[in-house]
């Protein structure tokens, strides 16, 4: 009897649960179905949005819209264009003043309808930034648009014409054109109603079975159903369906076993084991999905180094054992960090996905593609070991990575860099072979980026004389082994000394003279670079001491700005040197203050404040962005010697030069022009106002002796005497 009401007890509370669970199933299901139908007429909003951008967001359709406005180029590449292709209802364009000036519809009766422009007030409205909230009668698409800033485009779901429809906006014009807003574009909308199509697809896509849209609730007859509102609550779209019921089909299938439990209390012994085995299995898919994740990266789904390590292990063992020889292409992502910084990490994670899909679409199925961190992948593949074999392949990889992308309305352009190590029978392990891709890859960076390196044996002895010279370069500066020269700056006319620029110099005791192009970024790859720069600005505050009244010019690396101490190192070696701060230079490059504008404009302040001055080095030769110029206190503008170079070959190079002494002039800055090396360069930069100049024609960078006899003697370095000629020949 106790094991009678037992099994009695147990099969009433399996009962219930049954009933229970299959409820909340179905209500589950009908909660999912919801959810997926809502974020389905979402993505379906989107898309119809980046339909109408890719053909009016363009250059040519700025220039046939809103430019001389063309309607036989409207009608074929918008009206005929979104119809064919897309499967659009409508497009209509409307000018600066909302008046439309182009229409096409499929259906010829719905383009004499009095309401049209009603219907597109909304989406009008809230691209001219009328609103000051979203369209109440619309449900918007664009979940994280801002009616305050709404961009260039948006895209409403909403009733137009009396049907439930998606209808996509965009401005169209240039970025200069819609700097200031949206209010004098010509605007090119499209409207796709939400028809039996569009849901058949839809439903089909979501395996929801007669999927419509109805008008009176009461035509569902027992099936789901959803409602779409605008944020009042009116309904745009009434959507039903076939409920799927999973509930009915537990209950089912769990039915036959509750009659079998009735039988006696063996079954219920074989149920239990029944629970057992599905947990267990419960748990190893779990163990399972665990270990995908480990083996993983969760921004692109690649396997990660953990899975590539042992996959590169696998791969050597094949190839050990008489398998063909293989190869790892290993890739690192050229200015990826400056799209992380400027456009944002979510447009970098963007970046890595569309990577990604080039990578796995250019390989073959049994090659591996891993991402092995940051910027980094890698790609095991089976081929022939030759050079030839090796470049064609890393090739193809830099072809797919380098062309250009379109990411959330920017165009991207990166490189990218490889190195590779073949596999064969003599390889080690895979940190070897790791090793020497990095290696390659290290070459390839340093050979100019953008290319490919295959490992020799030469590159270990290249890494050891870089590790020895690191390490010598780490002793002459905490020796003070090294030594400054100064380059003379000069007025515009030549002859009067106005500044020095420092620069470090370096003689190794065994092998002589070591360029600044080679230890300069031995320097910054260690870290070497902050103990260097602080080194340089003692010591050149020390020499200019003894030149009152010149400026005194020192480069500061990006990597010792970006420190927390930098401005307090600063400090405390002009109060060690009793310098005047009045005299000091800084000079950055763009470089610099990418990724790190509030802590460096903060820096900056602090050392105007105790007279400091700031020139920006370079200037045109990275992203010049006017932002630099207007938010840091830079005192001068640096014109690069390249622009300088090709003034009497390039008509472009001169035109920029001007252009550069009027920006700085109108800022209130001087300007330097750094590479001057003949008389015409001079002429012409004295002509176009630049306030001084450096270069060979005015002097070599000499040590300080020689700066001290350029003061005491200033008339043998006039510009033009012959004095002057042997001064600087020396």
């Amino acid at each position: 009897m106790p094991i009678g009401v037992i099994v009695a007890v147990a099969i009433v509370c399996i009962i219930v649960a049954v009933l229970s669970s299959a409820q909340r199933a179905d209500a589950v299901s009908f909660a999912i179905e919801q959810q997926l139908i809502r974020q389905a007429m979402l993505d379906h909003g989107i898309r119809a949005l980046h339909v109408l951008e890719s053909v009016a967001a363009t250059p040519r359709s700025i220039a046939k819209i809103r430019g001389a406005f063309d309607p036989g180029w409207a009608d074929i590449r918008i009206g005929e264009w979104i119809e064919s292709y897309f499967h659009g209802d409508a497009e209509i364009i409307v000018d600066a003043h909302d008046r439309i000036v182009y229409k096409h519809f499929v259906d010829p009766a719905a383009a004499d309808a009095p309401d049209i422009l009603a219907g597109l007030k909304p989406a009008i409205d809230l691209l001219r930034g009328r609103l000051s909230a979203m369209p109440d009668n619309g449900m918007p698409v664009l979940l994280d648009q801002n009616p305050a800033r709404p961009g260039r485009s948006t895209v409403l779901f909403q009733r137009f014409l009396n049907k439930p429809a998606y209808v996509a906006a965009v401005a169209v014009g240039s970025d200069a054109d819609l700097a200031s807003g949206n209010s004098g574009a010509p605007i090119v909308l499209s409207v796709k109603y939400v028809a039996d199509r569009l849901l058949k697809n839809v439903g089909e896509h979501l395996q929801l079975a007669h999927l419509r849209n109805i008008d009176d609730p009461r035509e569902v007859n027992g099936d789901s159903v959803v409602d779409l509102t605008d944020p009042q609550g009116g309904v745009i779209a009434r959507f039903a369906w076939m409920p799927s019921h999973p509930g009915a089909s537990i209950v089912a299938s769990i039915l036959p076993f509750i009659a079998v439990a009735l039988g006696g209390f063996a079954l219920l012994v074989a149920l239990v084991m029944r629970h057992m085995r599905r947990t267990s299995e419960e748990i190893e898919a779990g163990e399972r999905q665990l270990r995908h994740l480990a083996l993983h990266d969760p921004v692109c789904g690649l396997p990660n180094r953990i899975y590539f390590s042992e996959r590169l292990e696998r791969a050597i063992g094949e190839v050990r054992a008489g398998g063909p020889t293989a190869a790892v292409f290993y890739i690192d992502l050229d200015h990826f960090k400056d799209v992380n910084d400027t456009l944002g990490h979510h447009i970098g994670d963007e970046l890595i996905l569309n990577v990604t899909q080039r990578l796995s679409r250019i390989m073959r199925g049994d090659d591996l593609v891993a991402r092995l961190g940051g910027d980094e992948f890698a790609i095991i593949t089976a081929c022939a070991s030759d050079s030839y074999s090796l470049q064609a392949i890393a090739g193809r990889i830099i072809s797919a990575v380098c062309a250009p992308y379109a990411i959330s309305g920017h165009n991207i352009i990166i490189g990218a860099s490889i190195g590779i190590a073949v596999i064969d029978r003599r390889a080690n392990d895979a940190a070897d072979i790791l090793r020497y891709a990095d290696m390659a890859l290290y070459r390839a960076k340093n050979e100019g980026r953008n290319r490919a390196c295959i490992y020799d044996a030469a590159m270990d002895a290249d890494l050891s004389s870089r590790k020895l010279l690191e390490g010598d370069l780490l002793q002459a500066i905490k020796n003070d082994d090294l030594r400054a020269a100064y380059q003379p700056i000069v007025n515009s006319a030549g002859d009067t000394i106005v500044g020095v620029e420092a620069l470090a110099r370096w003689t190794h005791p065994v092998h002589g003279e070591i360029p600044p192009s080679r230890f300069i970024p031995i320097a910054e790859h260690s870290g070497l670079i902050v103990e260097l720069g602080e080194w340089m600005l003692r010591r050149a505050c020390l020499d200019g001491r003894n030149w009152p009244g010149l400026t005194i010019a020192v480069n500061v690396s990006p990597l010792q700005f970006r420190r927390s101490d930098f401005v307090e190192v600063i400090e405390r070696i002009l109060a060690e040197t009793d310098f005047d701060a009045n005299r000091l230079e800084l000079e950055l490059t763009e470089s610099t203050l990418l990724g790190n504008l509030e802590t460096a404009e903060l820096s900056m302040l602090r050392l105007k404040a105790i007279g400091v001055r700031f020139a920006l080095d370079d200037f045109g030769t990275g992203y010049s962005s006017l932002l630099y110029l207007r938010r840091f206190p830079f005192d001068k503008l640096k014109i690069d010697s390249s622009f300088v170079r090709s003034i009497e070959k390039a008509p472009d190079a001169a035109a920029i030069v001007h252009a550069v002494v009027s920006l700085g002039r109108g800022l209130g800055m001087k300007v330097t022009a750094e590479g001057v090396e003949t008389a015409e360069q001079h002429l012409f930069l004295r002509a176009a106002g630049v306030h001084s100049m450096q270069g060979y024609r005015f002097g070599r960078p000499g040590t300080a002796h020689d700066i001290d006899h350029r003061l005491a003697a200033p008339e043998e370095y006039r510009v033009g005497s012959p004095d002057q000629e042997v001064a600087l020949a020396s």
